[in-house]
């Protein structure tokens, strides 16, 4: 079954760093980075950096997250896809996309407050498009679960994010992960008898002459048509 998508980032809506700025463990005394890179020769971006998890006793985050408060209805869509580029990209750590359906006003030194995260983990262990679902988004609060938050309000949708963290230890050191897009999906509902078999009038006369010339139904090259440019640039 095809799914329908709408890229957020990367895609027909090309990957801009100027739209993203880091938010990582310094904030709280720690010493890891991150960083954002448009590739100018190719349609991706790379999420790379260092995590250290010494300054912080064995924790530690680096993260790049969007710029401001954006205004996302997903409502319509089943989850977010990653597409992880390749083959060079993928350096099997483990990492996680954030969403944020609620901003904390800053603190007065201009610093982000902590607040609830939605987070689904993923490990970058070979190009491929990781398909999440909602029910994969996990609410968390400075790392650890939030049992009570309220649910993920999929009609304001404010901050998206990219983050490594050490997992509570398990992971430390450089990392680096390229994407070329992040999008919204959705399951296309199954096609009907009706578009399966075609118009009522086609003969079975021409349907065979249809497969001895090797042509398509119109119907089904419409959909790989609207395949390919859905997906131009992540596969």
């Amino acid at each position: 079954m095809i799914d329908d998508i709408v890229y957020l980032y990367g895609g027909d809506q090309p990957w801009d760093s100027r739209r993203w700025t880091a938010s990582d463990d310094r904030v709280r005394g720690g010493a890891s980075t991150s960083h954002l890179t448009v590739s100018p020769r190719r349609p991706t971006a790379r999420f790379h950096g260092h995590l250290d998890t010494q300054t912080l006793g064995g924790a530690g985050f680096a993260s790049q997250r969007t710029r401001g408060a954006l205004a996302l209805d997903l409502r319509a869509y089943d989850g977010v896809v990653v597409s992880i580029a390749g083959p060079a990209a993928a350096d099997g750590k483990r990492y996680a996309l954030t969403l944020k359906d609620s901003l904390e006003p800053p603190r007065r030194d201009g610093r982000d407050r902590a607040g609830v995260s939605w987070e689904a983990d993923f490990v970058a262990d070979r190009p491929r498009d990781v398909k999440l679902v909602w029910s994969d988004f996990k609410p968390t609060y400075r790392g650890r679960p939030k049992e009570d938050a309220e649910p993920l309000d999929l009609a304001g949708i404010k901050r998206v994010g990219l983050m490594m963290r050490s997992f509570f230890g398990q992971q430390e050191g450089d990392f680096s992960l390229e994407l070329h897009a992040i999008a919204a999906w959705k399951r296309r509902p199954a096609a009907s008898a009706t578009e399966l078999s075609g118009p009522a009038e086609d003969t079975e006369d021409d349907e065979e002459e249809d497969i001895k010339a090797g042509a398509e139904s119109p119907p089904r090259q419409a959909r790989r048509s609207r395949w390919r440019s859905l997906f131009c640039g992540m596969l």
